[in-house]
């Protein structure tokens, strides 16, 4: 069974930090990629950033990139989204997602569409606020 569990969120005040976390199971890890995605209120889903980890390339969001790095712990099938220089408008839930299509590399000029992603962590808020 697949799974993914999120934590890290909170409440972090203008220009602080956090680090998300996304523990997954239940498939080969090395064979899809992994994407942050999330929703602000009133919003809809926003493309956050994507990890490949057997090519170790990252991808971001333009709102996000310089801010947030994503990351994976090579003896844990765990991936991380490390997030600093926070501001309001990153206030959202976070969630980790799993590509559906082995091998897939999600890049900043793939159009977004939730149909590329085939399990969902539980998500995790994040609210950035003085």
């Amino acid at each position: 069974e697949v799974q993914l569990v999120e934590s890290g969120g909170g409440l972090v005040q203008p220009g602080g930090s956090l680090r998300l976390s996304c523990a997954a199971s239940g498939f080969t890890f090395d064979d899809y990629a992994m994407s942050w995605v999330r929703q602000a209120p009133g919003k809809g889903l926003e493309w956050v950033s994507s990890f490949y980890r057997p090519i170790s390339n990252t991808y971001y969001a333009d709102s996000v990139k310089g801010r947030f790095t994503i990351s994976t712990d090579n003896t844990k099938n765990t991936v991380y989204l490390q997030m600093n220089s926070l501001k309001s408008e990153d206030t959202a839930v976070y969630y980790c997602a799993k590509l559906a299509i082995r091998r897939m590399v999600v890049t900043t000029t793939t159009e977004f569409s939730r149909n590329l992603y085939d399990y969902w962590g539980q998500g995790t808020q994040v609210t950035v606020s003085s």
